[in-house]
């Protein structure tokens, strides 16, 4: 597109629609973007070279690395580790490009951790798979902010997460409470790029990948009360959608919000399964609350009710959005459905055509065809969901799914011809 551009530059400039000032600047700001590409691509083969190269020295040695002595194996494992400090410092002494460093990061990262691994194989030192990953991480992350490198930080996140997994799910379920550290260890990192670049796309990945790495490792803390994961969960979601509407991510794109679409969309799963009578059933069942989880818990509504507090304070919420209050309701129903499993069934399946309702009306209001249709899915997804525990003939299940057909396809036309209207009257003025 911005080569088209370029070139009907001098029919423009033939026909007086611009000027001659104008043409360079939008030339010159063209060549810039195009400049800035070859370097990130640089940046990413950069980094996938070092894993490579990294890769590839582990396998030489390890294809001989019987035939050598405990002293040649103890240098082996060194030398990695100093090449990388060398090319790492390198770029920082030398103030060398951003894919320098990342590429220099990655590969002392992993040296480090090929150095932990091969000294304790080499001497016999006993250990675990987590303790492995713990001096591994601790040790590699003053690398984050002295390199200030993506990569690293991304890595950091992710071997967090294989930690947190490792020691909460397989390890006797125990609680990774250094999983947190972790996480608040790169918080500085992640909201200086906020404040500096709020819609790169490094800065989306980040706003998608520290959510989800919650999610997956949130189950890890719930080692006794099972009955708590859907209410632990449910809050959680509640606090990210709560947090995607905050300031600094409410202007972004929906691919750019990862707080605000995983909430949402875990928040909908959530009820779609709590729709059903048989988790209100075994809510009953819960006798006592005597748990670490019960203060997890607290602690999340807390966090979500705080966030949900400062929108208000500030004036963020316009309309009226069920989607904010959710968590509040569910933890209300929670506790009717230690006495009651009937009434948090039929509420939650209330609460999800609200929902649907509710994200329809949004979707026209924005002229979103994206949120439109969110809506229309969840109203499906209920209708489903019912198809299981009632008694309803084929025919009527029939016709139901004819009507929503009919109402996908009358409210996106509805919605068309709307947004033709719209830019009609745009052009006109």
């Amino acid at each position: 597109m911005n080569s088209k551009l370029l070139k009907e530059l001098p029919e423009l400039l033939e026909n007086k629609v611009i000027s001659q000032d104008i043409a360079n600047k939008i030339e010159n700001y063209y060549q810039s973007k195009t400049n800035d590409n070859p370097n990130r691509l640089f940046t990413v083969f950069g980094v996938l070279g070092s894993i490579l190269v990294g890769l590839g020295i582990i396998l030489i040695l390890a294809h001989n690395w019987d035939n050598f002595s405990k002293m040649v194996k103890t240098i082996f494992a060194f030398i990695p580790l100093v090449i990388g400090q060398l090319l790492a410092g390198f770029s920082i002494l030398k103030n060398r490009g951003q894919t320098w460093k990342e590429a220099s990061g990655v590969f002392l990262f992993f040296a480090v951790g090929a150095a932990i691994a091969m000294v304790s194989q080499i001497y016999n030192i006993p250990g675990d798979f987590t303790n492995f990953m713990l001096i591994w991480i601790l040790l590699c992350v003053p690398l984050v902010y002295l390199l200030k490198s993506n990569a690293l930080a991304l890595l950091h996140i992710i071997y967090a997460t294989i930690y947190a997994c490792n020691y909460g799910y397989a390890n006797g379920g125990k609680a990774p409470w250094l999983f947190l550290l972790f996480i608040l260890l790169l918080l500085p990192y992640y909201t200086n790029l906020i404040k500096s670049k709020p819609k790169a796309n490094i800065t989306s990945v980040f706003s998608w990948l520290i959510p989800l790495s919650l999610v997956i490792t949130l189950g890890a803390f719930l080692t006794k009360f099972d009955e708590l994961v859907f209410l632990s969960y449910i809050i959680l979601f509640g606090l990210f959608y709560n947090l995607g509407k905050l300031p600094t991510f409410k202007n972004l794109k929906l691919r750019q919000n990862g707080y605000l679409v995983l909430g949402s969309f875990g928040t909908v799963v959530l009820l779609l399964i709590a729709s059903f009578r048989w988790v209100w059933e075994s809510v009953l069942k819960i006798a006592s609350f005597k748990a670490t989880e019960t203060t997890l818990v607290f602690v999340l509504f807390v966090l979500a009710v705080s966030v949900l507090a400062y929108i208000f304070i500030k004036k963020r919420v316009g309309k009226f959005n069920l989607f904010h209050f959710i968590f509040i309701i569910m933890m209300l129903l929670f506790f009717i459905g230690l006495k009651n499993d009937i009434t948090p069934t039929i509420i939650t399946n209330v609460l999800l055509l609200i929902l649907g309702v509710n994200a329809i009306q949004i979707g026209i209001d924005k002229l979103h065809f994206g949120i439109l249709n969110y809506g229309l899915v969840i109203i499906t997804a209920l209708i489903f969901c019912r198809f299981f525990d009632t008694n309803m003939s084929f025919v009527i299940r029939g016709l139901l799914f004819v009507l929503v057909g009919v109402g996908f396809f009358v409210t996106n036309y509805i919605m068309l011809k709307k947004q033709k209207s719209k830019d009609s009257k745009t052009l006109k003025e």
